[in-house]
Order: structure tokens, then sequence, then C-alpha cells
């Protein structure tokens, strides 16, 4: 009697036994499983993301600021290759079989480069100069097709004259006019816009003295002046050149090229 009463109640408690361990063992992987998850849901919660930190992706945060794996575009000092008290002399408009030449010769004359900014134009029509200031030891822009003003084209051809213009890593728009959609289409093309400090303006033929001393004045470490090798008659730009370059080297100054 007692045997047939006692088999009864020990299958019931090992069942409710076998319930509770079963309980238990889900409610304790449901804890584990949140525990594992709320890592992920704190460090993409509003206050994270808007916290102006970088992204772990490389992309701009909620609060605009680029991550610190983010390219930002480069500044015309970029281009640089010296330190200390070295001015960068640059040329626009060239080739221009008569000036050109009589440009190169002053440098080499004081054993110096500049950068010339050439039009394709140009360019194409003299190939054999665009190789003699290569030669030289110069460095070449691309200073676009046929010297139009970039702000005012249509898309179309915004991109002819800065694709299109002779290779190189450096484009100087004409007249300096330019504008965030110029800017993104000389990045786009894989250049980088490269502007001036010093304007001597000696298009205006203002004499050679005063190109030179416009030279002179506006000279300091870095700064890159600008003056033309085309466009016009040049031969005070080749005169005022000779004299300016005689003055900046008994100051101790040194020439190099952009890295174009």
């Amino acid at each position: 009697m007692w045997t047939k009463i006692r088999l009864p109640i020990v299958l019931a408690l090992g069942a409710a036994v076998a319930i509770w361990s079963l309980h238990a063992a889900v409610s304790g992987g449901g804890a584990k499983a949140s525990a594992a998850q709320a890592p992920r849901t704190a460090s993409a919660s509003p206050s994270a993301a808007s916290s102006g930190q970088p992204s772990a992706s490389g992309k701009p945060s909620a609060s605009g600021k680029p991550s610190a794996t983010v390219s930002t575009p480069a500044s015309t000092k970029s281009v640089e290759q010296a330190k200390g008290k070295v001015v960068y002399l640059t040329f626009d408009d060239g080739p221009d079989p008569r000036w050109t030449p009589e440009v190169l010769a002053v440098l080499a004359k004081h054993n110096v480069h500049g950068t010339f900014f050439m039009l394709a134009e140009h360019a194409d029509a003299h190939p054999d100069l665009v190789d003699e200031v290569r030669t030289a030891g110069n460095a070449i822009g691309n200073h676009s097709v046929s010297h139009p003003q970039l702000t005012k084209l249509s898309p179309a051809r915004l991109h002819e004259q800065v694709a299109n213009g002779i290779q190189s890593k450096c484009f100087r728009p004409p007249y300096g006019a330019t504008n965030p959609r110029v800017k993104a289409e000389i990045k786009r093309d894989g250049m980088q816009q490269v502007l001036w400090d010093v304007d001597t303006n000696d298009w205006k033929r203002p004499g050679a003295t005063t190109i030179a001393n416009r030279v002179v004045a506006g000279a300091r470490p870095g700064a890159i002046i600008l003056m033309h090798d085309g466009g016009g008659n040049r031969s005070q730009t080749v005169a005022g050149l000779d004299q300016a370059l005689t003055k900046l080297s008994a100051r101790g100054y040194g020439f190099a090229t952009l890295s174009c």
C-alpha cells in the first residue's frame, strides 16, 4: 500500500524539480544575452553619437565634425618642399618662345629654380619649351587650357579647362578666380589649388625696379611670388627678376620649386 502511494509522490517531486531547473536555465541565459547586448546599445545611444568624437568607421559623427581618418582639403602651403628662409618664384601664362627662355636664363644665372604655371594651348604649341623648363630643374603647374575665368563656366567647360590642362599635381586658376565649385573640380581631377602671397602686377609693366622692389618687399619664409613669362612683353619682368634675385640672395634667401 505504501509503495503504491510513494511512487506518485516521487514522480511529482521529480517533475517539479525538472520544471524549476528548466526555468532557472532559461532565465540565466536571457540575463547573459541582455548583458552581452548592453555595450552595443550604449555605444549607439544618441548621447554617444553626438559627443563629437570620431566614429569607429572613420565617418563624420552626428556632430558634423570629421573623424581622425577623414582627410581635409590641403592648403596651398602643403605643396611646399622646403623650410626656412625660402621663397617660391612662380611664372604664369607661358610658355612663350620669346620670354620663357629669357626667364630661364636669369634663373640659371643665379642658380635658382621656379615653378611655371603653363597654359595647355601654349604648351601644345611649344613642347620644346616645356622640355627645356623641366630639364633645367624647374617645376610645371597647370594653369588651364586657354585662361578663361573658371567661376563663370558651365560644369562641362570647367572640367574641360581643368582636366585637359598640362599634367601636374598643382593647379592655379586664371586671375585667381576660384570658388567652392572650382576647388572641388580641381580636387576631383587629382590636383591641388595653388594661389600666391605676393602679386608683383608685372603684367601692368610698372618698371623693372618696381617689380624687383615688390618681390623683395613681399619676401618672407614660404612666400609664393607671382610673375609672368607669357601673355605679352615681359622685358621688365626679366630685368626685375634679375634685380630681385641679387637682393634676396644677399639677404640670405634661398629659392625652391613647388612640389608639382
